[in-house]
């Protein structure tokens, strides 16, 4: 499922990505690549979203939530 289509509140893990090379090289570097963890704090209008990553917060658009894939977890954090 896409990060966008995602609870509040909930864990996830993310599968993959289907973004520009060198946006995806950024979110790696800070810390979201495919297999980590990722909470969806809050949701906001249009799409963006706070998420923590690795226990850090980031406000994430909605052509990036439109593009990371996740999966969900056994357990919720």
């Amino acid at each position: 499922m896409k990060l966008r289509e995602t609870q509040t509140e909930r864990s996830y893990v993310v599968t993959g990505m289907d973004l520009p090379v060198d946006m995806e090289r950024r979110l790696q570097a800070l810390g979201l690549t495919c297999g980590s963890k990722i909470l969806v704090m809050n949701r906001k209008r249009h799409g963006a979203m706070i998420v923590k990553i690795r226990g850090t917060r980031f406000a994430v658009g909605r052509m990036l939530t439109e593009n990371i894939e996740v999966g969900e977890t056994q357990d919720d954090e």
